[in-house]
């Protein structure tokens, strides 16, 4: 069990890392939990800002991603065109 949370903090600080080190390299912002913009993210506020999104399929096939908003798009072209290939955005 220790292991899996070790992983899992790994993994967790690589994502925001890359996140803040991508807003940096655009000198971009996004904003945090007040509104204010931010250059240094939370990867647990990005996931909240990824609350309510939606995969929505048939069958087995995923026909469209739901109440995807600009800032979502921002964030998963920061992250690169895996993440963005995922949410079927740019990249189909």
């Amino acid at each position: 069990m220790v292991m899996i949370m070790g992983l899992a903090l790994m993994v967790y600080t690589i994502a925001e890392r890359k996140l803040r080190e991508a807003l940096e390299k655009v000198e971009e912002t996004i904003p945090d939990q007040k509104g204010k913009p931010t250059k240094k993210p939370t990867i647990r506020r990005v996931f909240q800002v990824f609350e309510g999104i939606t995969a929505l399929y048939k069958g087995s096939e995923m026909m469209k991603v739901l109440n995807m908003k600009p800032i979502h798009q921002k964030v998963l072209s920061l992250l690169g065109h895996e993440y963005e290939r995922m949410y079927c955005t740019g990249y189909g």
